[in-house]
Formats: C-alpha cells, sequence, structure tokens
C-alpha cells in the first residue's frame, strides 16, 4: 500500500517524497490510520522500524496550516533524540508553514526562546528543558491536541517518570495521548493507566527479537587483543560507516585515540562530549566525513543515521535490551547490516542473557588469517552475584577477571567466510568458547 493511500495530506505527502520515503513500513501502515481517526495509540516496534513517521506523517497532516500556538508536544529521553525527531517533523513538513521547535539542555536558552516567543506548532523536547520553560512561563501547555511521548521505556529507564507525570498533568484533559516505545515492560502500564483513554494498541514483532535484516555475530577473543581484532575486522570488512559501541565515555574515548592512530576518521560521541560536540559528530557521522563512530549506550536508542552497515560491540552491553537497540542502529528502514560483538570469557554470563532474551543463539565466528592466542583454562563459575560483581569492577578499572568459560572451539571467518570447527594453539590451549545456555 503506497502512502497517498493512507489519506494523508497532499503537502505531507510531497514531503514523503522529497524525503525519498518510498513505501509504509508495517508500524506506520497500522499506526497511521489510528493517528489520523483521534485516537489514543500505544506503539511498539523493533527499532528501526520508522516509528518517528508513524506519527509525525499522520499529526502532521491533522495539524494542516500554522497558527503560531503549540499544538503538539513531542517528549524525548534525550536531546540527540529530540534534534533528530524535530529533523524529521521538518523535513516532511517542508511543503507547509508548520513551525516546529527543538527544547533541550545543553546548549544556552537565548535562541530558544527567541524562537518561542515567535510562536511554534510543535514543540519536541526533553522533560528537564520543557519544565524550566513552563516554570519561567515561557512555554504553556493550554492549547496542546496532541501530546506524543516517545521511546518511553527508555525514560522511564532514566528516572524521569515524576517530571513526565507532572508534564501530562499540565495538558488539557481532551487530548491525543500516543506512546512510542520499542519495548513495552509492564512499568510503562502504570503511566497509560491515567495518560491514555481506551489507547489502540499496535505491536509490530516481538519486543525482545532483533530485525531479521541485520547479521549478527559473536567474535570470541582474549582481552587483550580485543583493539587488535577491532582494526583486523575493519580491514578485513567492506564497509560504509561503522558505529563502535563501548560501555563507558573513558573506554570510547580511549578507541576513538588508538583508531585515529591507525588512520581512521573517527566521531566520539558520549555525555560528557559538549552539545556542539555532539552535533559536529552526529553530522560529520551522516555526511561520511567520519567513518567510524566510537559512542556509548547514548547512541543505541533512536539515533538514525542512514546508511550504517557495521555495528561492532567492542564492549558486551550490560543489559539485554541493549544488545536489540545497539545492533538496531544498523539494517534500518528494512536495509542490510552486520552486527559484530567482541567477546571474552569474562562476558559469558551477558552473552547467555542476550541469548535468552532474544530467544536465539548468537553465531560464533573467527576472522580468517587473526593470530588468536589462547584464552587460558576456564575457571568454575563464582556465585551469580559474585560474578557479576567482578565482571563490572574488572570493566571500570580495567582490571581482568578469571574467564567465566571455556569449552569448544569458535567458528572462523569473516562476511563470506566459512565456518570452521575447534582449533587449539601450538601449545594446546583453546583458542574458541562457545556461550551455551546456563547449566540447572
Amino acid at each position: 500500500m503506497p502512502f497517498k493511500a493512507l489519506q494523508l495530506s497532499e503537502p505531507v505527502l510531497r514531503g514523503i517524497q522529497a524525503a525519498g520515503y518510498t513505501d509504509p513500513t508495517p508500524i506506520q501502515l497500522r499506526a497511521i490510520p489510528v493517528v489520523l481517526g483521534g485516537g489514543d495509540l500505544i506503539g511498539s516496534a523493533q527499532t528501526g522500524t520508522g516509528k518517528t513517521a508513524a506519527f509525525a506523517l499522520p499529526i502532521l497532516s491533522r495539524l494542516d496550516k500554522n497558527t503560531n500556538r503549540t499544538r503538539v508536544l513531542v517528549l524525548e529521553p534525550t536531546r540527540e533524540l529530540a534534534a533528530q525527531v524535530e529533523t524529521a517533523f521538518h523535513d516532511f513538513a517542508r511543503f507547509t508553514d508548520i513551525r516546529t521547535l527543538a527544547v533541550f539542555g545543553g546548549v544556552g536558552y537565548g535562541h530558544q526562546r527567541a524562537e518561542l516567543r515567535k510562536g511554534v506548532d510543535v514543540i519536541v523536547a526533553t522533560p528537564g528543558r520543557l519544565m524550566d520553560y513552563i516554570q519561567d512561563g515561557s512555554i504553556n501547555l493550554r492549547d496542546i491536541q496532541v501530546l506524543v511521548l516517545d521511546e518511553v521505556d527508555r525514560m522511564l529507564d532514566m528516572g524521569f517518570l515524576p517530571v513526565v507525570k507532572d508534564i501530562i498533568s499540565r495538558c488539557p484533559r481532551e487530548r491525543q495521548t500516543l506512546f512510542f516505545s520499542a519495548t513495552v515492560p509492564p512499568e510503562i502500564q502504570a503511566v497509560a493507566s491515567f495518560a491514555l483513554r481506551n489507547p489502540t494498541r499496535v505491536e509490530i514483532g516481538a519486543n525482545r527479537s532483533v530485525n531479521n535484516s541485520i547479521k549478527h555475530a559473536l567474535y570470541p577473543v582474549a582481552y587483550d587483543q580485543k583493539f587488535d581484532l577491532l582494526v583486523a575486522l575493519l580491514e578485513k570488512t567492506d564497509f560504509d560507516s561503522v558505529l563502535v559501541f563501548s560501555r563507558t565515555k573513558h573506554g570510547a574515548d580511549k578507541i576513538a585515540r588508538r583508531l585515529k592512530s591507525q588512520n581512521h576518521s573517527v566521531a566520539v560521541l558520549h555525555a560528557n562530549r559538549s552539545q556542539n560536540q555532539r552535533i559536529e559528530a552526529l553530522a560529520g557521522f551522516k555526511s561520511g566525513k567520519y567513518e567510524v563512530m566510537v559512542a556509548t549506550d547514548i547512541a543505541a536508542r533512536g539515533i538514525d543515521v542512514a546508511g550504517v552497515s557495521h555495528v561492532i560491540n567492542y564492549d558486551v552491553p550490560e543489559n539485554p535490551e541493549d544488545y536489540v537497540h545497539r545492533i538496531g542502529r544498523t539494517g534500518r528502514a528494512q536495509a542490510v547490516g552486520d552486527a559484530f560483538t567482541l567477546v571474552t570469557p569474562e562476558n559469558a554470563d551477558d552473552i547467555r542473557d542476550i541469548q535468552r532474551f532474544i530467544g536465539q543463539k548468537i553465531p560464533e565466528l573467527r576472522l580468517e588469517g587473526f593470530p588468536y592466542q589462547p584464552f587460558g583454562v576456564a575457571r568454575p563459575p563464582a556465585p551469580r552475584g559474585q560474578q557479576r560483581q567482578g565482571q563490572r569492577q574488572g570493566q571500570r578499572g580495567g582490571n581482568r577477571a578469571g574467564p567465566a568459560a571455556g569449552g569448544g572451539g569458535g567458528r572462523s571467518g569473516s562476511r563470506g567466510s566459512n565456518p570452521v570447527g575447534p582449533d587449539r594453539d601450538k601449545q594446546g590451549g583453546k583458542v574458541g568458547f562457545r556461550f551455551r545456555g546456563r547449566r540447572g
């Protein structure tokens, strides 16, 4: 079904065409009629499936023209997401006179205040900066017709529940409310119970599933060889652009410095970077100025950069949900992508948790020709709590805990290579291990 069959306004259809969109995604097909009809909605779908357009397109069609009154409020958990969603609204509304403004912290108040005084139809905001403007009278919500809570699960994870409830209470009771999220945990129901009225629920795919356009694999490696394997993967992989994830800000900076020393063009994105630095990093990565961006999980949710061909998890994510969000930065909008995760024996429990969460085993590969060192002899696993504590201390302090898993060999190969069986070094040490389900 083409977009024109969804009863969107003619100016918005022109904006869709100019933005290069062709056919609607499943979440758009099911959500757009509900939003156009004025009903409340809870929409969930795998990351990278077009949730922003699913609410932006019908909202813009309903607004029709500029009135200099704020009629739509979109809440986002991070400033990057707020800026990105504001850009999407602006692009889709390019053939209308509808005015959109992103409101977030990390930058001065001057420009935002000046734009607010001119009057805007759509505000895309982070909760903290929005409350600053509400409290000083620069923004009031009395004319809000549509309230959108985007990435709701992330907002709750970040502790925004009290301020979000405050913001909802300041909006008119007669309004349309839309929740969009990659996952819908039970905690969201507590917010939905007082924010929405008889919502339609639209779910596309399993909340825990990986987009089937993404090929993902584990690359077991000794801790001391992680960076060498990263460099080797970049050398032997035909990529367009690569997003590398680190667990920590310090780790991201270190990886970026070392990649630059290897003559890679690298951008860095994490919470300690200034807003101008973050904007420049994203813009440079999108334009192709930087071939690699090293980021913490601040970039895992909702950062939509077209053409990311590969995601590499330099560090295994701490939470299984973040694995899905991280690798979802590639294979977006039904494109094909690859995701590699560098794993050491210390990561065994995290990998088991991820595989249990997504309901599938992740293939293990070995890069052909890489001089793997032995992983060492596996120790008996420590009690669960002690094991996780030791792993996290090792991550933060740079010290490595003893291996938590050993066993059979990995499989070799990068893109297009053939898997092989277990292998050992010349001294008989194991150079592969598998992450099977937990015993007992």
